[in-house]
């Protein structure tokens, strides 16, 4: 399998999920600007969305979009615990946060990346923000993790997001709990292993 990636981008997550699973990967880096990958093939060609993640299956097909490439990473090696089995309540409770992770805080974040955003936009796009840390806060409550004391996916994912907070001047610490879990998470060897593969710290 080969991953396209951007260094710490939603990528990241599935990227954390290969790592976590003990799956043989390969990598290649995506400038999202130019839509370029590293080898300078158009990266059009491979995901025509332009958007990463893409996971290029040793058969050559192609999958897309965050939470289902994960999940079909978990299945890879289903003995990881990486995703409940399929037709278990639980499998369904994954796929619900996997989705408001998505929807509702992915896409939260996006306006602050946004340089052609006003200042107003912002601020208004990280107010809105705050009711969803009061959830996944509730959420958490005493687990480990977000399905309980199995690492899971959906931390992958919401870790990766978590971790833009820094970026776009978003202050965990107001939510302590998220904060000892998004710490709890990087602590990892495999999301550590993941991130200095990207970059992201040495």
């Amino acid at each position: 399998m080969k991953l396209y990636y951007s260094p710490g981008a939603c990528s990241l997550s599935p990227h954390i999920a290969l790592c976590e699973a003990g799956l043989t990967f390969t990598t290649e880096s995506v400038n999202l600007k130019t839509k370029q990958t590293a080898g300078g093939v158009d990266y059009k060609t491979i995901n025509s969305k332009g958007a990463v993640p893409a996971l290029q299956l040793d058969n050559g097909k192609i999958l897309t979009e965050g939470p289902a490439v994960v999940q079909y990473i978990a299945d890879q090696k289903p003995e990881s615990g990486l995703a409940p089995r399929f037709g278990t309540f639980e499998r369904y409770q994954l796929m619900e946060i996997l989705n408001y992770i998505s929807s509702e805080m992915h896409k939260g974040y996006s306006a602050l990346f946004n340089s052609s955003n006003s200042a107003e936009i912002k601020a208004a796009a990280a107010a809105a923000l705050s009711p969803k840390f009061d959830w996944l806060t509730r959420y958490l409550g005493a687990k480990t993790y977000l399905l309980g004391d199995t690492f899971t996916v959906a931390d992958a994912y919401l870790f990766v997001v978590l971790n833009w907070s820094a970026m776009v001047k978003v202050d965990l610490s107001k939510w302590p709990k998220l904060a000892e879990y998004h710490a709890r998470v990087a602590a990892r060897p495999k999301v550590q292993e993941a991130m200095k593969a990207e970059g992201l710290i040495k």
